[in-house]
């Protein structure tokens, strides 16, 4: 899952441990993650040279990571910089106090964001 990770983007090596998880996970227990979260999410994240990568977390079809826009649309789309990116999947940031702040901006299904908060600890603790 070399195709997900990204050197200009220190947060894509959490999204390629993701993916690697989710490759090797048995049918089984993507269909209970699937179950569990239900949603697709798109991660527009910027560097600190301000260019933007977009990743997408598919967990209501296929249970899979991959760099590029969503397809089918993501039902939620998160847009955050490099350096927030980490600080939520360590824990050192609260995804609402992000949002509130304005360091996290989120376009459709807010609710279905909160979950994102597991995945990433899911990913996290694979490290």
């Amino acid at each position: 899952m070399s195709d997900v990770k990204d050197p200009a983007f220190p947060s894509s090596e959490l999204l390629s441990v993701l993916a690697e998880q989710f490759s090797k996970a048995s049918e089984a227990e993507k269909k209970a993650q699937i179950k569990k979260t239900n949603g697709i999410f798109e991660l527009r994240i910027k560097n600190k040279e301000g260019k933007e990568g977009v990743w997408t977390i598919d967990l209501k079809k296929e249970g899979k990571v991959y760099k590029g826009p969503a397809k089918p649309k993501a039902d939620v789309a998160l847009s955050l910089n490099d350096a927030t990116f980490k600080e939520l999947a360590d824990g050192k940031l609260n995804g609402q106090k992000a949002f509130m702040t304005g360091r996290l901006k989120v376009k459709g299904n807010v609710m279905l964001a909160t979950k994102l908060d597991n995945v990433l600890k899911q990913g996290k603790s694979k490290m």
